[in-house]
């Protein structure tokens, strides 16, 4: 994982207050109460545009904004990101600080098919934290902006796909690909089929702990022999997900 170092015509560095946050997201008490505890400042920090990066736009990505959260905790609900993303009609990049260290975050955004006024968003992903003062990379190679939302996306999606499997690689165009066909696999998977992948291994990983909890609390023999089978069956899901072999991507019974 990285951190880029934005391009310097592209800055913008303005100050976010939050009840514009709550205004154009339409934020209840509980929301603002989770900013409040939260958040300690917001700044868009970068404006990733054909005037400032010099790549043209595409239908569904003109622009791409950079905002910068200074967190008071180290774990930031989604809730947060999600709110932003909802005020902003564009697609965010995140940067999280906290305690002298930072990370990115991102959800895949675009215009929604039904409604092109409306943005319809994902999953989040996110990086590692790095120290504030870790090495910074110039922008990905692109063609024009589409293409750098996806390649500055590409590594948050690997990188959470890797900490799921044990051994994944950590290239985004090595990671594992499920049960393809010949056609399929003889091209690459787009950012959208990375991102499904990637948000089924994350649920199925969460079934199989699921299970896994369950099974642990049950004492009766009958229905610890039901929920073994069920929990086999459940990581015989998640080994084709990930394309593991039997017993490589999770724990054995």
């Amino acid at each position: 994982m990285t951190l880029y170092d934005w391009p310097r015509a592209s800055a913008f560095g303005r100050v976010i207050p939050k009840n514009k946050i709550y205004e154009h997201a339409g934020a209840n008490t509980g929301l603002k109460d989770l900013f409040v505890r939260e958040v300690d400042q917001i700044t868009w920090s970068h404006k990733l545009a054909p005037e400032t990066v010099n790549l043209a736009a595409t239908k569904q990505v003109a622009e791409i904004q950079v905002f910068r959260i200074t967190a008071r905790t180290a774990t930031l609900d989604r809730d947060v990101l999600r709110a932003i993303d909802k005020a902003i009609p564009f697609p965010l990049i995140f940067e999280v600080a906290h305690g002298g260290r930072v990370r990115l975050a991102a959800a895949y955004k675009r215009p929604s098919e039904a409604d092109s006024a409306r943005w319809v968003v994902g999953d989040y992903f996110l990086g590692d934290w790095l120290p504030e003062d870790a090495p910074r990379a110039p922008l990905p190679v692109a063609l024009n902006m589409g293409a750098l939302y996806e390649r500055l996306l590409e590594p948050l999606v690997a990188g959470q796909t890797a900490r799921l499997i044990p051994g994944a690689a950590s290239g985004f165009g090595e990671a594992p690909q499920a049960s393809l066909t010949p056609s399929e696999a003889e091209r690459p998977l787009s950012l959208e089929e990375r991102i499904a992948q990637a948000e089924a291994i994350k649920a199925q990983t969460r079934e199989v702990e699921r299970i896994t909890a369950r099974l642990g609390r049950e004492r009766q023999f009958n229905k610890r022999v039901a929920i073994n089978a069920e929990l086999r069956a459940a990581k015989r899901e998640l080994e084709r997900l990930t394309g593991a072999h039997p017993g490589t991507a999770v724990t054995n019974d």
